[in-house]
C-alpha cells in the first residue's frame, strides 16, 4: 500500500533543516568565543559588509531580506558595538554601515566554525558529494536569480 507511505521530504524542508544545524553550530562557536550577544538574525549582516561600507538598503538586497528586518539588525548591532554608521562620502543625505574592530573579529570565528561544519559534513557524506551539493545549490541559485551574484567568497557565512 504505497498510498500510505509518507511523501519524500521537499527540498525546502531539507535545506531549512540543514541550515538550522549549520546555524546552531555557528552560534555555538560564537558563544564559545565570547560573542554571547550575537543572534542568528545578525548573520544577515556580517558577511555582506565590505570594507568601504554599505547602505542598509544594499545590505538587505545582498542578504535577500526585507529592508525593515535589516535596519533592525543593524540598529541592534550598532547598539552592541559591532557596526557603526558613517556619512556616505558620495551622498551626504545617507549613511553607510561599517564593521567595527569588534565586528570584524566575528568573521574569523564564523569562518573557522563553517570550515569545521563542512569538514564534519564531508565526513558523513564524503567530500565529493559535499562539493557536488554546494555546486548544485550555487547553480540552482544562479538560475533562480541570474541577476544577482552569489557570494561564495571568504565572507560568505
Amino acid at each position: 500500500m504505497d498510498d500510505l507511505a509518507p511523501p519524500p521530504p521537499l527540498i525546502g524542508l531539507l535545506l531549512r533543516l540543514a541550515y538550522q544545524q549549520y546555524s546552531n553550530d555557528i552560534q555555538a562557536a560564537l558563544q564559545a568565543a565570547g560573542f554571547h550577544d550575537i543572534r542568528p538574525a545578525h548573520g544577515n549582516v556580517f558577511p555582506f559588509v565590505p570594507a568601504d561600507g554599505v547602505s542598509v538598503s544594499e545590505l538587505a538586497e545582498r542578504a535577500r531580506v526585507r529592508k525593515q528586518s535589516m535596519a533592525q539588525a543593524v540598529d541592534q548591532l550598532e547598539h552592541l558595538g559591532y557596526v557603526e554608521r558613517r556619512p556616505n562620502p558620495k551622498d551626504r543625505r545617507s549613511r553607510l554601515v561599517f564593521l567595527t574592530e569588534r565586528g570584524a573579529a566575528v568573521r574569523p570565528v564564523t569562518h573557522a566554525a563553517a570550515a569545521r561544519v563542512e569538514e564534519s559534513w564531508a565526513g558523513y557524506i564524503g567530500p565529493e558529494v559535499l562539493e557536488t551539493l554546494k555546486t548544485s545549490i550555487q547553480l540552482l541559485l544562479s538560475n533562480l536569480d541570474p541577476s544577482s551574484e552569489q557570494d561564495s567568497g571568504p565572507n560568505a557565512r
